[in-house]
């Protein structure tokens, strides 16, 4: 009798179409057919087949008996928008990147919704790419387990943990929060108004600034939580909020440019002046900040740079070359202009 069992330390198997037919209860070619032609089967199977899937974590290989090699040079791409222009230099890099070393980018927008990641991931594993981009460190228990299954190169981007999937190359949001209120209250703000995008990255970045801002019992704080993707409508409206809640403020912290930017532009239209009588600062050094009157006091990531590492990071692993270290923290700078 063979043994199931596999030695401490070894690889997880890959489950394969006849554990999910036994987790089904089906004939595996009821499965294969089910998961192949679904117009010739009925609802009720498929429903037990793809429940089976599920609860084996089994990746549909769409690709079977195609290729003429055992790699596709196929990358995943997993982001949550791209008309986020804090994505957009991450994307190019990536793209460049993976070009130069002989392999093509499988574009996929998410959402900011983990179950929807999920199934994207599935249906791209199914397509066998050699490695997998994924936004962000929070991720279903589900695709966690069918990444594992899949047992392919894995890099998480635009986060920080120190047990990634695999590989991770980002930045402590946290910690960009605390530097935004920290600077902040050095120069000598203490009434403070938050314009924030409701996204998780986010959070722990307000999180941050809160841990800066508690050091100062005499501090002021007011907010308003604007609806995904943030706009510099967003941004206006967020301050008009603010102001109508009656509080004084001296300073707001928006979680993008993009809302700083809007807040700015509201300000002004409202006769406030910036950054005489209200301070604004933003997150990104997305392109234009330099550029506004005034000039966006923020935070800024090199996106660029994390998106060749990730394609770098992966495409070294794919091709069996050693990486200095698994884990990529590449900071932030704080940019001071006008507007704070």
């Amino acid at each position: 009798m063979k043994s199931d069992k596999r030695a401490k330390g070894s690889q997880p198997r890959t489950p394969t179409l006849e554990d999910v037919a036994r987790a089904s209860g089906l004939s595996p070619m009821t499965v294969s057919r089910a998961l192949n032609t679904p117009k010739l089967v009925k609802a009720a199977t498929i429903d037990k087949v793809m429940e089976a899937v599920r609860i084996t974590g089994y990746i549909p290989n769409l690709l079977a008996g195609g290729l003429a090699s055992r790699r596709s040079k196929l990358i995943a791409v997993v982001v949550p928008q791209i008309n986020n222009a804090m994505f957009v230099d991450t994307i190019q890099a990536i793209s460049d990147e993976l070009d130069a070393r002989g392999y093509h980018m499988l574009l996929c927008v998410a959402g900011y919704s983990d179950e929807t990641e999920a199934e994207i991931v599935a249906t791209l594993l199914s397509r066998r790419p050699d490695g997998v981009v994924l936004t962000g460190i929070h991720h279903t228990p589900e695709l966690r387990k069918i990444i594992l299954n899949a047992q392919i190169p894995v890099v998480e981007i635009w986060d920080l943990t120190p047990t990634p999937l695999d590989m991770l190359i980002g930045f402590s949001h946290e910690k960009i929060g605390f530097a935004a209120g920290d600077y902040l209250l050095g120069k000598g703000h203490r009434r403070f108004g938050l314009i924030w995008a409701a996204d998780r990255r986010a959070a722990q970045r307000k999180n941050g600034l809160y841990d800066a801002l508690a050091r100062h019992a005499d501090c002021a704080l007011s907010e308003v939580i604007v609806p995904l993707p943030a706009s510099m409508a967003a941004g206006r409206t967020g301050l008009r909020q603010l102001f109508a809640q009656g509080e004084p403020l001296d300073a707001i912290v928006c979680s993008s440019d993009t809302l700083a930017q809007g807040a700015i532009m509201e300000a002004t239209a409202q006769g406030v002046a910036v950054p005489q009588q209200l301070a604004v600062m933003g997150f990104g050094d997305l392109a234009f900040a330099a550029h506004n009157v005034p000039s966006i006091s923020t935070l800024g990531v090199d996106s660029w740079k994390m998106g060749k590492e990730a394609a770098t990071l992966l495409a070294d692993k794919i091709e069996g070359k050693s990486t200095e270290s698994p884990i990529i923290d590449i900071g932030f700078t704080l940019i001071e202009r006008d507007s704070a």
